[in-house]
């Protein structure tokens, strides 16, 4: 006897054959994934609905079908499921936040703040620490990370960190910090 294996009754028989045989090793597979029981339920009722819908003779095995691409169908049907739950966010808690009143005085600080380092950047560029100072600016107004700076200029990685460093460390004494104010209100 051939067995048209791509025929609606074929498959239909082998989903038989699977539930029966293979039920609970499948829900098993799913809740070692999710850890969830309703969860597990719902990718074992997706990889069946799968199965029937596709109908593809190359995914029989013997008397049902492969066991292994039903448990990597159902692993990948979990982190996907995972990743649209991580997407998605509920509208409602975006918009019952209260919202703070902008706030000009530490706006105006944190400009202040920023105009001053660039004066005491120049001033500096006139003094012994220029060069610590260019390479501070270099860092810091660029989107080089150090080891990238370093590469660029021609200096050590621990050449540009401790040059960067001693003109952040001055800038910390010379300059206050506008974010520290805000706490002390």
């Amino acid at each position: 006897m051939i067995i048209d294996s791509g025929s609606i009754e074929e498959t239909t028989k082998r989903l038989g054959v699977l539930y029966q045989k293979h039920h609970s090793w499948l829900i098993a597979c799913a809740y070692n994934q999710s850890k969830d029981e309703e969860v597990s339920s719902d990718l074992v009722q997706e990889l069946y609905l799968y199965l029937g819908e596709k109908n593809n003779h190359k995914l029989f095995y013997n008397d049902s079908f492969n066991l292994l691409y039903c448990h990597n169908f159902i692993r990948s049907r979990y982190i996907n499921w995972i990743k649209r739950e991580n997407k998605s966010q509920p509208l409602n808690d975006r918009i019952d936040k209260e919202y703070e009143t902008y706030d000009i005085q530490s706006d105006k600080r944190l400009h202040e703040a920023y105009d001053m380092i660039k004066q005491e950047l120049d001033r500096l560029s006139k003094t012994k620490m220029w060069s610590s100072s260019k390479l501070y600016e270099l860092y810091t107004f660029s989107e080089l990370t150090m080891e990238e700076l370093s590469k660029e200029i021609g200096l050590s990685k621990s050449t540009v960190f401790l040059n960067i460093k001693k003109i952040k460390e001055h800038l910390k004494e010379v300059i206050n910090n506008p974010f520290n104010e805000e706490k002390n209100r």
